[in-house]
């Protein structure tokens, strides 16, 4: 079956930095758009980053410059890496799998908090 199994969150202080990985399985990985999304308490699901397999990356206006997002399509597995992160940037982060409107899958979410 379809899994997309986060890590990486956790505590960080502004202008700290954190990894987060996702490692995906049960689909043919390199079919997908894979992407980034995050939700802060009481907010909406908000896109941060996606990235194809052929290579072409989109960020939000927010991870512009600060985030960065890659993917191994051998090993199944994509990464985001956060640098300067701000207090804002505080959320639940989802990794994300999409094909076309029909196939969407969703991790189970890892939380970042960004605090001094």
């Amino acid at each position: 079956q379809v899994r997309l199994v986060e890590s990486g969150g956790g505590l960080a202080q502004p202008g700290g930095s954190l990894r987060l990985s996702c490692a995906a399985s049960g689909f043919i990985y390199n079919l997908y758009i894979m992407g980034w999304y995050r939700q802060a308490p009481g907010g909406q699901r908000e896109l941060v980053a996606t990235a194809t397999s052929s290579g072409s990356v989109n960020y939000s206006d927010s991870a512009k410059g600060r985030f960065t997002i890659s993917r191994d399509n051998v090993k199944n597995i994509v990464y985001l890496q956060m640098d300067s992160l701000k207090p804002e940037d505080t959320s639940v982060y989802y990794c994300n799998a999409r094909r076309g409107l029909s196939a969407v899958h969703w991790g189970q979410g890892t939380q970042v908090t960004v605090s001094s």
